[in-house]
């Protein structure tokens, strides 16, 4: 008998070996696993800016922010904040889609991603963000509407919530209410709540924003859940819409300039937010 339970026990610890190096690993490479930037040289990059009609957009000592049309608009401004994956520059057909909107948009390069130095996490993401919404108002005093999209959802949140004042209105594409729940839901076997470094509450901080924020969720989305942007909305203390496309994967909202959601949401953010009144 005695065998037998040693036996026993001899199992039970390795598992448990394997499940803790499991979690060591998770940790170990979480940001691995939910950031995913594509890297260019800068000089790569504005080339592939100007085949798009973009430059350059920089910040009082010259170092680069993201990316504008080379001929600026009229209309209020739009910050776009992007996802985990990929570069702002992979962005550019939301441009067409404000412009139509009345808006002027601008692509905001994160740290880490495409020419930019630096290592995307929570911390660095919301605080260059920040920058980057005070260096648009440097520009001009006028109002400034953030766009984010699934991630940059997360960084919009945070920074609406930091700059109220600064903020005249939210739109976030396929957003998410806590990171730590989305990591959970696609990894149940581990302890993503107690492992999660970057945990993303958008749920919390979206109290302290109390301006229009607009909704478009996806029905069918596949990454974070429907369920996750319906719990933001509801949140969200301040004027909110919400405009859900049934039939939508995570990366699949229809995005065609002046049509809906996109030119519904926009007008919404408009009235509401007193943008270009």
């Amino acid at each position: 008998m005695l065998p037998w339970c040693f036996r026993v026990l001899k199992v039970l610890a390795w598992g448990a070996g394997i499940y803790a190096g499991l979690c060591l690993l998770a940790f170990l490479a979480q940001r691995r696993m939910m950031y995913f930037p594509d890297r260019e040289s800068e000089p790569e990059a504005v080339q592939r800016a100007m085949r798009g009609g973009l430059v350059p957009w920089q910040d009082g000592r010259g170092r680069l922010l993201g990316w504008r049309r080379a001929v600026r608009g009229q209309g209020p401004r739009v910050l776009v904040l992007h996802g985990n994956a990929g570069d702002a520059l992979g962005r550019r057909d939301y441009l067409p889609v404000l412009e139509a909107a009345g808006f002027e948009g601008v692509l905001l390069e994160y740290p880490g991603y495409g020419p930019r130095d630096g290592d995307p996490s929570e911390k660095t993401l919301v605080a260059d963000a920040r920058a980057a919404l005070r260096q648009l108002k440097t520009e001009s005093p006028g109002p400034v509407v953030l766009v984010g999209e699934s991630l940059g959802s997360g960084v919009a949140v945070q920074v609406a919530a930091a700059e109220p004042g600064f903020v005249a209105g939210l739109l976030l594409a396929v957003p998410f209410a806590r990171m730590t729940e989305v990591a959970a839901g696609h990894y149940p076997y581990l302890p993503m709540k107690l492992l999660l470094r970057d945990r993303w509450d958008s749920l919390e901080a979206i109290r302290a924003y109390r301006g229009p924020a607009a909704f478009l969720i996806a029905g069918r989305d596949e990454v974070v859940g429907a369920a996750q942007g319906r719990r933001l909305a509801q949140g969200c203390p301040g004027p909110t819409r919400v405009w859900e496309s049934p039939r939508a994967a995570h990366n699949g909202l229809p995005l065609a300039p002046g049509q809906p959601p996109w030119s519904e949401a926009l007008g919404f953010l408009k009235v509401r937010g007193k943008v270009g009144q």
